[in-house]
């Protein structure tokens, strides 16, 4: 956040030997307790003030900035250095006098301009844009149109259309004259020519101090603030408080004085400048300022129009600006912005601060914290004059201020985080370091980037308004800045791996349902182009996760891990005791030390002195997790549906949509469906996928594919793209005839897959086809036969499917072809009234299919083999078993629905024959008060007589039978095969 952090620091009295400085004043001569007349000379001592030594009576004190408090805490020890020091520094004549003896806002301004002197900067001016009223209505994708122009400056202005014109709530009367703030003393001929502190004090004043850390985070367990550190650093005092009126009838008196103003002529930007950077580098007079700055819109109020703060009409005139993504209350948590994963309302970061200025008040040199961009908006008053320093320049700006200011860096190390030193931009251009200039008007945005440095000042009275914001391109800057901060030991204002771990969740959520769902909503399409292996999130995901698994590695072996509770850092932050690091993602705690006290996996042994088996480690995700979530951005889908069914808890059962209810309620039903294959489309193809089947395969196809139905391949292309195609309809599956070396395989589609198509393709490009399709010998073994349903969709004439049925089987493994592993089998509740089928590796999870249809299921794991058998081929691998045409293994069996045992215990299940579409398409089947239709049985067990016909059949002729019974499809076919029954009892009646 741009502005200036009150960090002067606060010191106990007690047994102190030397003078309390005011701050900003430390280079004043001394002069009594008299409160100051016009004149700028030195009253003697007023007879009523006993100067003793007594703790009490300086306490009583009340600091003023016209009150000399050196001749009421100073001891004779030290008296004559004192004297030295604050006489050596007063070598400039005061140019403001503030406060009379009625009042503390009033001023005598003696300093004048100077224009023969000015200073003015030669810089180039840093680019403006002006967006048409359709590129203001989207915040964000306005700000990556112009990134790539506007960030080698670091810094750039927006002009909004002319319709842009927000209310401002500030103007308010009762805002105007009433609300006061508070306001700090800034002294411009300090801002760089400042003797370092260390020169002024005596070494006795160091050991009598203590330090504490000062940090511009705020605690979310409603804790009092954190207290300024008490050590030595120049700083700027508050000031009194003022009512926005008060305050510009004191700038505009100011201005009028030190410029002469007596024709009402008013000095331009560029005058004003070059005499602020002259009392910047050679000041005559000490000038001082007062700033409104870092002022909590919280409290204070909105320049923006807020619901909160009125009562807004539906399409209303100031509706849009209550809305509007320029409204900087809003900026922080729009969409595509990761600080909407902070749930904490961080002032200054998440919630705006205003800047209320006056003529040559300033923001000095700075970055914002965590590098967010930064957005600032004047709401009204006269000019600011901005400097950038483009992000990659950083580190040339901060060696240039350490080389032109090393006294006050080996003073204070962390001057820049300090915000209260400026170097002129001609020192910092002289010394290498590209600098621009932009000057920003009432009603106009001012952008910085990541690690920008930025400074200014005002040309008057004015107020401003800004707030961060985190596109998501900027995460690799914040995990720089972090690990800057654990270095420095530097407290964090935000948890950067919380929001990198919320908008890596988010961007899943919305692969799962562009990939697996076809929902290409504007929300879901936006994370796109952030994903993939080269996309920016996933990058900054592995770049973090990478991290995590050295440190991992390096530190946490042998000890106890334990799973990180949910709400860990929930109601307060966690951080490392040591270096102040975040602890969202892992901590180390101790079981003999404070329950409370945590440290990075870095500094597990330092933050306590007990053993290492005290030591133990909270994980809030497992490494492996963590990968998973890194391939699901890159776009693995199978990666995509387990972080989706496993941390999101999203499953497939509300989302399965079919066109007709009808049309898809049997798995390897008639009618035409379609599926989402993973293989990449041709750019020139597009996907026909609309108001079709939703039919999904989760699995990971790589590298090119023989083209098995209508699939085109096409390397390099996006992983999340799909291509819709046609696969060979059922019936075309069940039409294949014996012949004396193979089979012959009838397609009514001339677009399906062919053994010839295939034949001639492997001729040219891979591996050879088996010319004899055989069926694999399977033996699928039963793990869970589920729960029989009612629905119409959960059977059909071929078999029951359970709920929750669970069947394992061996086949060709798709990782290793020359290998044979078991898969899963297994049947989810997809919704809608209907079975999903599931077929997954038993010893690798990630490779997971997904069908409304069995039989499909398993085609796919075949043309996975194939596919796979061709890319071995290509690496040049032996010994690799022939590619698997169709016909080669069927799903259903697969599955076990043509294991007697299994089938048998099926139907044993259904006692109440819920499943109405099976049994009706049984040839013997009878209700529940009928018998056979046969004149051979009357009253006997139906189950107890197949058996026995069975037992009389030779295993050939039992398969040839169930494939019948399986692959009889209509009416017609159960009827001719009721009457060769019949003919053949008439057979044997004669």
């Amino acid at each position: 956040m741009m502005g200036t952090e009150l960090i002067r620091h606060h010191v106990k009295e007690e047994n102190m030997e030397i003078p309390s400085i005011p701050p900003g004043f430390e280079s004043l001569t001394a002069f009594s307790l008299k409160r100051v007349d016009n004149s700028s000379q030195t009253t003697k001592n007023e007879p009523g003030v006993n100067y003793i030594d007594d703790e009490d009576v300086r306490r009583s004190i009340k600091r003023r900035p016209w009150i000399n408090h050196g001749r009421t805490d100073t001891t004779s020890e030290d008296e004559s250095d004192s004297k030295q020091n604050q006489t050596s520094g007063a070598q400039l004549p005061k140019g403001v006098v503030r406060g009379c003896e009625d009042c503390s806002n009033c001023q005598k301004v003696i300093a004048r301009w100077h224009p023969g002197e000015a200073r003015m900067p030669d810089l180039l001016d840093a680019p403006v844009f002006h967006p048409s009223e359709e590129e203001f209505e989207d915040t964000l994708k306005y700000i990556a149109s112009i990134r790539e122009k506007a960030e080698p400056y670091g810094i750039c202005r927006i002009v909004p259309p002319t319709s842009w014109k927000p209310p401002c709530p500030l103007k308010e009367k009762t805002v105007w004259e009433s609300s006061t703030f508070s306001t700090r003393i800034q002294r411009i001929d300090k801002l760089q020519n400042r003797d370092s502190l260390k020169k002024i004090f005596t070494p006795n004043y160091h050991k009598k101090r203590k330090q504490r850390k000062c940090s511009k985070a705020v605690s979310d367990n409603n804790s009092s603030p954190v207290e300024p550190e008490a050590g030595f650093g120049f700083g700027f005092e508050p000031g009194p408080q003022f009512t926005l009126k008060d305050f510009e009838k004191y700038a505009d008196d100011f201005k009028n004085q030190y410029f002469m103003k007596n024709n009402n002529s008013e000095p331009s930007v560029e005058t004003i400048e070059g005499e602020y950077w002259r009392m910047v580098e050679k000041p005559s007079e000490q000038v001082e300022v007062l700033y409104g700055a870092d002022l909590e819109t919280g409290t204070f109020g909105s320049g923006f129009p807020k619901e909160s703060n009125q009562i807004q009409i539906p399409g209303g005139p100031h509706e849009k600006f209550v809305r509007s993504g320029w409204n900087l209350n809003n900026l922080p948590r729009l969409p595509g912005s990761v600080l909407s994963y902070e749930s904490s309302d961080i002032s200054g970061v998440l919630v705006p601060w205003l800047y209320i200025g006056m003529c040559f008040s300033s923001f000095c040199w700075h970055v914002e914290d965590h590098h967010l961009y930064s957005m600032n908006y004047m709401h009204f008053g006269a000019s600011k004059l901005w400097y950038g320093v483009p992000g990659k320049d950083a580190i040339k700006l901060e060696a240039a201020m350490r080389k032109n200011l090393p006294d006050l860096f080996a003073e204070q190390p962390d001057l820049l985080h300090k915000l209260v030193t400026q170097l002129s931009p001609s020192i910092l251009k002289s010394e290498g370091v590209p600098v621009f200039r932009c000057v920003q008007n009432p009603g106009e945005f001012i952008l910085t980037f990541p690690r920008a440095y930025h400074s200014g000042f005002n040309c008057g009275f004015n107020c401003a308004e800004a707030v961060n914001v985190a596109p998501v391109d900027w995460l690799p800057h914040g995990q720089n800045a972090i690990e800057l901060y654990r270095e420095h030991a530097r407290k964090t204002s935000i948890s950067h791996d919380k929001l990198l771990l919320g908008a890596s969740r988010d961007a899943v959520k919305a692969h799962w349902e562009l990939n697996l769902l076809r929902r290409n909503t504007p929300s879901n399409l936006k994370w796109k182009h952030v994903c993939g292996k080269d996309g920016i999130l996933s990058k900054a995901l592995k770049a973090r996760v990478e991290m995590e698994r050295v440190r991992r590695e390096f530190h946490c072996k042998g000890s106890q891990v334990l799973k990180m509770e949910e709400t860990f850092d929930d109601k307060s932050e966690r951080e490392c005791s040591v270096c102040f690091f975040d602890l969202h993602l892992s901590a180390a705690g101790c079981h003999n030390c404070s329950p409370v006290k945590y440290s990075c996996l870095n500094h597990a042994k330092q933050f306590c002195s007990c053993s290492s088996a005290s030591k133990f480690f909270l994980f809030r995700h497992d490494i492996n997790d963590l990968s998973i979530l890194v391939e699901a951005l890159e776009g693995k889908l199978s990666s995509i549906y387990r972080w989706a069914k496993l941390d999101l808890g999203l499953s497939l059962s509300s989302y399965v949509v079919a066109k007709d209810d009808d049309e898809s309620r049997t798995p390897g039903h008639n009618g035409n469906s379609t599926y989402a294959n993973i293989t990449p489309q041709k750019p020139s193809k597009p996907s026909s996928m609309v108001n079709d089947t939703v039919v999904i395969l989760v699995s990971d196809d790589e590298g090119e594919s023989p083209p098995l139905a209508d699939m085109e391949t096409t390397r390099g292309s996006h992983p999340e793209t799909v291509n819709i195609t046609n696969p060979v309809k059922s019936e075309d599956l069940s039409n294949i005839k014996e012949t004396g070396c193979g089979v012959d395989l009838k397609t009514e589609n001339p677009e399906n897959l062919t053994q010839n198509s295939l034949d001639r393709y492997y001729r040219q490009k891979g591996p050879r086809m088996a010319k004899v399709v055989r069926r694999i010998n399977c033996n699928p073994e039963p793990m869970n036969f589920g729960v029989v349903q009612s629905g119409h969709s959960w059977c059909d004439n071929r078999a029951i499917y359970p709920k929750g049925f669970r069947s394992r089987v061996k086949y060709i493994s798709i990782l290793d072809p020359t290998d044979m592993c078991y898969y899963i089998s297994e049947i989810q509740d997809g919704g809608h009234d209907r079975p999903l089928f599931m077929v997954s590796l038993e010893d690798c999870e990630n490779e997971v299919f997904i069908h409304l249809s069995a039989v499909r299921c398993w085609d796919m794991v075949r043309e996975r083999v194939n596919n796979e058998i061709s890319k071995q081929h290509k690496l040049g691998r032996s010994k690799l078993p022939p590619l698997q045409p169709p016909g080669s293994l069927d799903g259903m069996e697969m599955f076990g629905f043509l294991s007697p045992s299994i089938l048998q215990r099926l139907q044993s299940m259904d006692r109440n024959r819920v499943s109405r579409e099976y049994w009706e398409s049984r040839p013997f089947h009878s209700d529940d008060n009928g018998d056979l239709n046969t004149n051979t049985n009357t009253g006997g067990d139906d189950a107890s007589l197949m058996v026995s016909l069975f037992e009389k059949g030779s295993l050939e002729e039992l398969n040839m039978l169930v494939s019948v019974l399986v692959k009889g499809n209509s009416t017609a076919d159960w009827t001719h095969l009721q009457t060769l029954v019949s003919e053949e009892i008439q057979k044997r009646k004669r």
